[in-house]
């Protein structure tokens, strides 16, 4: 379940039946007001969107209904187009996965700054020695037909 999609009956996520085949996970989180227009405008229309505190000049990616500063309401004026490239503030190189066995290729898992915040995500068409902290990366996004309104909307964040 997308976290865009919502749950209209609440007898849909009520129980579990322990003999079941699989853990039917289903979303009770919500993107909330802002996180909702981030998505969409991820989804719809490529873009990220921060919100910006006046009060204490403080860009937030996603956007924010409040500054986690001053808890200045930010008010959907404040919503901005923030662009889809940052910079790449650190990263680490996994070569595990969950269960402890070895990966066939290992990834990369990076923060990017944008605008005033991190964002995780991976990193992709590039090599370890090539990555330098503070070289500029842009978001490789999946095509528009293909994005349902989550952060694997961005397929991986890749060098400029």
């Amino acid at each position: 379940m997308a976290i865009l999609e919502r749950i209209s009956r609440n007898i849909d996520n009520r129980y579990w039946n322990p003999g079941a085949e699989y853990f039917p996970v289903k979303n009770r989180y919500t993107a909330g007001v802002a996180g909702q227009r981030f998505f969409e405008e991820l989804k719809e229309n490529g873009k990220f969107f921060g919100s910006r505190c006046e009060a204490c000049s403080v860009t937030y990616v996603p956007a924010r209904i409040y500054c986690e500063r001053c808890f200045n309401r930010l008010e959907e004026k404040d919503w901005l187009d923030v662009g889809t490239e940052g910079m790449l503030f650190s990263f680490t190189v996994v070569h595990k996965n969950k269960s402890g066995e070895p990966r066939e290729t290992p990834s990369i898992i990076a923060a990017v700054k944008i605008a005033d915040s991190l964002l995780f995500h991976r990193l992709g068409e590039c090599k370890e020695e090539d990555l330098q902290i503070g070289m500029q990366v842009k978001a490789k996004l999946k095509p528009k037909a293909e994005r349902k309104g989550g952060i694997e909307d961005i397929r991986f964040f890749k060098p400029l």
